[in-house]
């Protein structure tokens, strides 16, 4: 049996897929434990593997010396020159330990040793398999279901598609095929944890690289995807090459490409929406199949208003606000939409607030004929003006205390009230 000790190795490092040294390691530290428990933890030994007897063999050293005073880490010279007769005092001999002495007990300890460490071998291997696989669609068998989270198998590993990961309302039962995106490989110390996801919007753009060739080649490129699991998603596609349109590419000959991912996700709509450079006409794609008026732009708050006519509002913000929701997060503006006849109503509102900022400075209450005056002398003609000063600003005006200066701002901002009235 010791004999085949190195064909043994051989055999469970390929079947295994673990180094031949790993092994070898492993079964030197196991006899090494066993060992230790038989003659103490005082004892220098050391185990090492010969290659050509193809065993593992134990040796204990001991200490040469004129006379033993600490038998478990001394030898007699006497004793010693028996076994190597060129030996001197002080020196270190090594004697080989049979290891068929050892008992049942320690016997147990070097298998235990030997499974741990193959155990943790195997772990380290599947980290290493599965590290750089992070980012990628995979296909396991459903194996069971743990606290609402689903236990897939991948062969030489186990997964985890956790319930925040999982699409509403799809069900599995054990034995079933499912695909997922590689959402993150852990290490811990029960070895590595394989994170699954079926909800997040990079497992849609993966299935569609799987899909289209045009998009697994690098001339349509998917600028972003927006996700509402299980009922709708939105993606924007954007093509390097003038010839090649990224929408018709992405839905295929009669629809064949999206359907195939629309049948993985159960159903899911999918809107393949143009990618623009301009960010108005990208929102505008993104709120398909509404029709826009009108975009006001606000750049400093990356935010839009849109406008649209009155039958196309509820089109615009789709089934409890889902489709103006996805616009949003795949294009990664804030938009505010509104219809032509809300948007009239603002207008004239607007219109007044306007002209009031463009009355003069004597407009506002409680500013007399003298420090309309002295603001117009400093450059501040109107209501306005006003407004965008600060009360140190106007301090600084000869004849305006810092007290009067708080109180005309405030008269100033009060004079916008729509509900007040202009000074008679």
């Amino acid at each position: 049996m010791v004999s085949d000790l190195s064909r043994i190795i051989d055999q469970v490092g390929k079947d295994k897929g673990i180094d031949k040294g790993i092994l070898i390691e492993a079964l030197e530290q196991a006899l090494l434990a066993a060992a230790r428990k038989k003659y103490g933890l005082k004892q220098d030994i050391e185990a090492r593997y010969n290659e050509e007897a193809g065993e593992i063999e134990l040796f204990q050293f001991k200490t040469v010396v004129s006379q033993v005073k600490n038998p478990p880490a001394e030898i007699a010279l006497e004793e010693a020159k028996e076994l190597d007769v060129d030996v001197e005092v002080g020196d270190s001999l090594g004697t080989k330990i049979d290891i068929s002495e050892f008992g049942r007990i320690a016997a147990q300890t070097a298998k235990q040793v030997i499974i741990q460490r193959v155990k943790d071998a195997e772990r380290d291997n599947i980290f290493e398999d599965f590290k750089d696989r992070k980012g990628e669609v995979i296909s396991g068998t459903v194996q069971r279901f743990e606290r609402g989270a689903i236990i897939v198998n991948l062969g030489r590993a186990e997964a985890i598609i956790p319930p925040q990961e999982l699409v509403p309302r799809e069900a599995y039962k054990p034995g079933d095929r499912i695909r997922a995106y590689v959402l993150d490989v852990l290490k811990t110390p029960k070895g590595p944890q394989i994170i699954l996801s079926r909800s997040n919007p990079n497992f849609l753009i993966k299935l569609f690289e799987l899909e289209v060739p045009e998009v697994s080649e690098g001339i349509v490129k998917i600028i972003n995807g927006a996700r509402e699991s299980g009922s709708r998603a939105k993606i924007a596609v954007y093509s390097q090459d003038s010839d090649v349109d990224p929408v018709g590419a992405c839905v295929g000959m009669r629809g064949s490409r999206v359907q195939a991912v629309v049948q993985e996700l159960r159903g899911e709509k999918i809107d393949i929406i143009p990618w623009s450079e301009d960010p108005a006409s990208f929102v505008c794609n993104a709120l398909a199949p509404a029709e826009i008026s009108k975009v006001i732009i606000n750049p400093e708050a990356k935010s839009m208003e849109v406008i649209v006519e009155d039958d196309q509002l509820s089109l615009a913000i789709g089934r409890r606000g889902q489709n103006v929701r996805l616009a949003a997060k795949l294009t990664e503006w804030k938009i505010d939409i509104r219809s032509e006849s809300k948007a009239q109503q603002v207008v004239p509102e607007l219109d007044e607030i306007a002209s009031k900022g463009m009355d003069g400075v004597d407009q506002i209450s409680g500013v007399g004929v003298k420090t309309a005056q002295l603001l117009n002398a400093s450059g501040y003609i109107t209501v306005a003006d006003v407004c965008q000063a600060s009360a140190e600003q106007l301090a600084k005006i000869e004849g305006i205390s810092l007290k009067k200066a708080e109180k005309i701002i405030e008269a100033a901002k009060a004079h916008f009230d729509l509900g007040g009235d202009k000074k008679s």
